[in-house]
């Protein structure tokens, strides 16, 4: 009984979200040449010199790769000068992420609302790296799809921010200084989610389902089905973040014991290493980063 109606509860949010999305005339959409790339990169027998020529017909994305892979997020040792040689240094294997990347800043960018733009991707990136590092101590077989994951899971807060603002603000306002958390006052207030909404968005621009399933799950990962492991690491990011500074601007209130929280207990087996975790130390490792953080978002944002 009680699955049902959690069914007929997910239905519902999901119906309203849908609705939401579907009165906006300017929604966002993936770049086309981001599309054509992602299209070559499944053909089998992929020449990157194909990928190489089709990136640099957008300018702007070409710009923004270089500019990624030259971050401290990927430390190559050396600056990398040409678009080949960063398509090179990622590998094929992880191109499809780094573009889906790029094509999700370059889709919102210029829409500033209640969050702003750069606080959230602070707090995205920031997420995309604690994922990483919480998949490498729990043993998770790619860290760079727990980063991504951590990048776009909270797309959804971009629709409401800016799509929504007059509704949003008054979200925001009604929990501020609250132990209130704001996914449970979007619900209470609209019907649904930007856990919703960012799921719409996703399936939208035909993103992977592991991916999807982060966005849908990311504050319940014990409903995940096909990627637990995955979104339960970026459910313990974003809450790491959330608690250290990286928050929207301290937007959201959140207090958590990670005892207590379900994502703890999944990613618990026998080739984790989280049980001897120093959780203190971990905070301030990831305080070390928050200004390269801040600092790689400023530069992303520069003109180009």
């Amino acid at each position: 009984m009680k699955g049902g109606k959690e069914h007929v509860e997910i239905s519902r949010k999901m119906e309203k979200a849908a609705a939401l999305i579907k009165g906006m005339t300017d929604l966002p959409t993936i770049p086309a040449v981001a599309t054509q790339v992602l299209a070559l990169l499944d053909q089998p027998d992929v020449d990157i010199d194909q990928v190489v020529e089709l990136i640099f017909t957008d300018q702007v994305m070409a710009a923004r790769v270089l500019k990624m892979v030259n971050s401290p997020l990927y430390r190559p040792a050396n600056e990398i000068t040409s678009l080949k040689g960063a398509l090179v240094y990622l590998g094929l294997r992880h191109i499809r992420e780094f573009i889906l990347t790029c094509s999700f800043i370059q889709s919102f960018e210029g829409k500033d609302g209640v969050l702003g733009i750069q606080p959230f991707w602070e707090h995205s990136f920031g997420v995309g790296i604690v994922a990483r590092l919480i998949a490498e101590k729990v043993g998770y077989h790619d860290t760079e799809k727990a980063y991504i994951g951590g990048v776009i899971h909270d797309i959804g807060e971009v629709f409401l921010s800016y799509y929504l603002q007059e509704d949003f603000q008054k979200i925001v306002d009604s929990i501020k200084d609250k132990p209130y958390q704001l996914v449970r006052a979007e619900e209470e207030f609209l019907g649904t989610t930007h856990c919703e909404i960012g799921l719409c968005l996703a399936d939208a621009w035909h993103f992977p389902d592991d991916y999807k399933e982060v966005i849908a799950h990311h504050h319940a990962p014990q409903e995940a089905k096909n990627a637990p492991r995955l979104t339960a690491i970026v459910n313990l990011a974003d809450l790491f973040c959330t608690v250290r500074n990286l928050d929207y601007g301290g937007k959201e209130w959140v207090s958590f014991s990670l005892a207590d929280e379900p994502a703890w207990g999944m990613l618990h087996g026998s080739d984790s290493k989280l049980g001897s975790l120093d959780i203190e130390r971990f905070c301030y490792e990831l305080d070390d980063q928050i200004e390269e953080i801040q600092q790689l978002v400023g530069n992303i944002f520069k003109d180009k």
